[in-house]
């Protein structure tokens, strides 16, 4: 069954928001617009590139009324010492749920259980607390920007593509020595 038009399932949750732990549930999500954004771990490769993007992006979601929620499987503890020790991490202002319980990541269905881990999703919440989606046209040049980072790290064992790569542009190679670098 899809999530697309259901109702953000009711959970609780302890974020790291601006030097603070703040409790979150569905109950915030509602009556406003939000983006419920999952990536798989903190002090990683292509994580800490996604979340800097948002984060240099998030006055513009601000001025639309939305808050941006990113959540991984981590608890928030380790959101807040990733938080403090990275410069990229430190500028983020939204909160970052932690769900070491995996309630969310089995809610939005992005849980991979054999590795503890929320896969990528990115989910956009109405003001009433459903899943939105209809309506919407896709963005092909961003579907084409995917395709070809996947064939990429597919041809490419042992490399990844961080967030906005394009085509031509630098990669990264996780290793222990990048590991809280970016």
């Amino acid at each position: 069954m899809s999530l697309i038009n259901t109702e953000v399932k009711p959970f609780n949750a302890t974020a790291y928001h601006n030097g603070q732990f703040i409790e979150v549930s569905e109950q915030d999500m509602k009556g406003k617009w939000s983006v419920v954004f999952f990536y798989p771990a903190g002090f990683t490769f292509v994580c800490p590139t996604e979340l800097g993007d948002l984060a240099d992006q998030y006055a513009e979601f601000q001025k639309l009324g939305v808050e941006i929620y990113s959540v991984s499987t981590d608890t928030h503890f380790t959101h807040k010492a990733w938080h403090d020790t990275s410069d990229v991490i430190g500028k983020i202002q939204y909160p970052m749920i932690g769900d070491p319980t995996w309630t969310l990541a089995k809610n939005f269905e992005v849980l991979i259980e054999a590795d503890g881990l929320a896969d990528r999703g990115t989910f956009v919440i109405d003001p009433e607390g459903k899943i939105h989606a209809g309506g919407i046209g896709r963005d092909a040049q961003e579907l084409l920007r995917k395709v070809k980072a996947a064939q990429y790290v597919h041809a490419h064992p042992g490399e990844v593509c961080p967030a906005k790569w394009k085509e031509g542009e630098a990669t990264l190679a996780p290793s222990i020595d990048l590991v809280g670098k970016i």
